[in-house]
């Protein structure tokens, strides 16, 4: 195991060039390039505003703010994840021709988006701005915020990375279970809507925490959710430790599946 970190540590040039090859790859070939790094979340945010305020009359003060983090932090998951499992069979050539360590393109993808976040941030801040919502000093909880969440996408990134390898059909089984976590989770409604029977859909799930995390530092002023952000802090490291062993013990069945 640590062979294998060290051994990721010297590939860190690899590292950062698919970052840096990811972030320049997703808007090569579009007019306004990198300003769709603002303009996609805003997009986003838009539709779902017509959808829910206009069309079906809900939402109520302050829900523009609420949709903003909503449906960042929910694009910042939901494609990491989907990026992250596919990783490895994307660079199948690369693999199939030298010898490195195959979880740095679980790692590479993670980061990439990470970054993507980083301007759907901007995009929040604006919102805070324009509609005169002002974070209390639970703000400084957003950097740990930040970290917790990165540690958990990197333990899911790096375990779907490797399972999607042998098992093809995870991609499409991943489009409808991210869907059905989308609508388990408060994104677009209020946690507060379901029914009391269904509740522990938002009570034990880890994005329903994450997402309303953010909430509560940014909107009302409150402290996060605490033991559910270190469960899953807790839960993610574990898995990742695991999954990395697995990784230094059983990579040479990535390049037969192949």
């Amino acid at each position: 195991m640590k062979t294998y970190l060290q051994e990721v540590l010297k590939r860190k040039d690899l590292l950062i060039y698919l970052v840096k090859s990811g972030l320049k790859a997703e808007h090569r070939n579009s007019y306004l390039g990198y300003f769709w790094w603002l303009l996609d979340p805003l997009l986003n945010v838009l539709v779902y505003y017509f959808l829910v305020v206009i069309i079906l009359g809900r939402g109520g003060e302050g829900y523009p703010v609420f949709l903003v983090i909503g449906l960042v932090v929910w694009r910042w998951i939901s494609t990491t994840i989907n990026s992250s499992s596919k990783s490895i069979l994307r660079y199948s050539s690369i693999i199939n021709q030298i010898a490195l360590p195959k979880s740095i393109f679980p790692l590479s993808f993670t980061i990439t988006q990470l970054f993507n976040f980083s301007f759907g941030l901007i995009v929040i801040a604006l919102f805070l701005v324009f509609f005169g919502v002002v974070p209390g000093w639970e703000i400084i909880y957003l950097p740990l915020l930040v970290l917790i969440t990165l540690v958990f996408l990197l333990a899911i990134g790096l375990l779907l990375g490797y399972v999607t390898v042998f098992v093809r059909d995870i991609d499409n089984i991943l489009s409808h279970l991210m869907r059905v976590f989308f609508y388990a989770s408060p994104i677009i409604w209020q946690g507060g809507r379901l029914p009391p029977e269904y509740s522990w859909a938002v009570d034990f799930n880890p994005i329903a925490i994450l997402v309303t995390s953010y909430r509560d530092i940014l909107m009302h002023q409150t402290s996060p959710n605490f033991t559910g952000l270190f469960v899953i802090l807790g839960i993610s490291l574990i898995v990742g430790v695991l999954v990395l062993y697995y990784y230094s013990k059983n990579e040479h069945k990535i390049i037969k599946a192949l």
